[in-house]
């Protein structure tokens, strides 16, 4: 297995930058694993696929303002702070642009006006210097950065977004993410209720989107790629729910890669004849060979080239059905990426 095994072309006015008007009208490719047939519909045709007593699995971590201006307080320089997870209270890691300028006791300063016009400042300190080139912030008051950032979009959206909500599934709602569990942009709250009604159960876990989203694999041996952490939560009620559907051999969907690594991740850490509650630390790669222990079908967008996402999705479909999918994809002129079309592997 080499990083090149995951490599593809992708013609660039295929890269979607903006939302789709209505969630539910992106174009959804369903692979079957079974027979290696390639369908093409609308998302919403996605209940069609469904069927009572199945569980789908959503990510229903919020992405945050973690985007901030700041300011060196020394020299007044100017940096780009992007938060990346919480390590405790006020501390956390972050990416800083010019990294080089911001080394261990450098002190910055981020400043501006809420939505009531208050006047807010916020010192830090630089307290460490993490893995892959992170910077350790502690802050005055950490608690009022959300006030002052902006929601970060990945780096090949190159357009604004008019509304900051298409950038959060319908429904986030426990804050934490830096980037969003894209799968389930697709997803309406009407169409929810569509899927509910056909006796499908939909559950709800939370894995805090974090730096892998946006930082490519380098080694040419996926297998030395060190994947960072992301916080996860799954309680003893959907853990119990989990549990009762695979002992009755139904069929348990994610909702995006994001949904897929919890899931397994709890399932490894759990005991083998019931999954367990659980709150800590992710750090699982998985690439083609892996054996799921919980997932049995997927719902995801079109992932980067070289990505640990496009090896997850590998590892589940199988590397020549996904290599075809993607060719089809291509050839089909779907839409690419955060903002692009879905597929399903049954």
């Amino acid at each position: 297995m080499r990083l090149s095994d995951f490599d593809y072309s992708l013609p660039q006015e295929l890269i979607a930058q903006t939302p789709i008007e209505s969630r539910d009208q992106a174009r959804l490719m369903v692979l079957d694993r079974s027979d290696g047939s390639l369908k093409h519909h609308k998302f919403l045709d996605v209940v069609d696929y469904l069927r009572a007593g199945d569980v789908l699995v959503f990510n229903n971590s919020r992405v945050i303002p973690a985007r901030l201006s700041g300011r060196r307080l020394d020299s007044g320089g100017k940096l780009e702070i992007f938060l990346l997870r919480k390590l405790d209270g006020n501390t956390w890691e972050t990416l800083v642009r010019p990294g080089r300028r911001v080394q261990i006791g450098t002190g910055i300063e981020i400043s501006g006006n809420s939505v009531s016009g208050e006047d807010i400042r916020i010192t830090g300190e630089a307290t460490g210097l993490g893995e892959g080139g992170t910077r350790i912030i502690r802050f005055s008051d950490a608690t009022r950065l959300p006030e002052l950032g902006k929601i970060p979009l990945p780096p090949y959206i190159h357009l604004p977004l008019a509304d900051p909500e298409r950038y959060q599934t319908v429904y986030a709602d426990v804050e934490g993410s830096v980037a969003a569990p894209t799968a389930g942009l697709h997803f309406t709250a009407g169409l929810i209720d569509r899927i509910k009604n056909k006796g499908v159960h939909c559950l709800f876990v939370t894995l805090h989107v974090g730096l892998d989203t946006f930082r490519p694999v380098k080694e040419d041996n996926p297998l030395e790629h060190h994947i960072h952490r992301e916080y996860g939560l799954l309680s003893e009620t959907v853990a119990g729910e989990l549990s009762q559907a695979k002992a009755e051999g139904r069929r348990i969907i994610a909702v995006g890669t994001t949904s897929v690594r919890l899931l397994e991740a709890v399932a490894q850490a759990s005991g083998p004849a019931e999954i367990s509650a659980f709150a800590g630390w992710v750090s699982l790669f998985i690439l083609p060979g892996y054996q799921f222990k919980v997932v049995d079908a997927l719902v995801t967008n079109f992932h980067l080239p070289r990505s640990t996402l496009l090896m997850l999705v590998s590892a589940l479909g199988g590397k020549e059905l996904i290599d075809r999918a993607y060719r089809e994809a291509i050839a089909q002129q779907y839409h690419f990426y955060s903002f692009g079309d879905a597929m399903l592997i049954l």
